[in-house]
């Protein structure tokens, strides 16, 4: 069964992704450990969520579904 099978109730519509002006970063909390993942605009810096990371199935469906190969992590 793909990732995508799994989740598939999670991501009810995906949220645009546009690589040439954004990349994908996976925003992790210091102090409590939290990660998200969404796309950071390169120009200004902003930030949008996509999903909450909480193992790393959910990692890997979050680049399946984007079609991406490595994430960038920020904390």
């Amino acid at each position: 069964m793909s990732l995508f099978r799994k989740h598939k109730k999670e991501l009810t519509e995906l949220i645009p992704y546009d690589p040439a002006t954004q990349h994908a970063v996976i925003r992790s909390s210091i102090c409590t450990g939290e990660k998200i993942a969404g796309f950071k605009n390169d120009s200004d810096g902003h930030f949008t969520e996509v999903m909450l990371i909480r193992s790393p199935e959910d990692e890997e469906y979050f680049k399946e579904i984007y079609g991406i190969e490595t994430v960038k992590i920020e904390y």
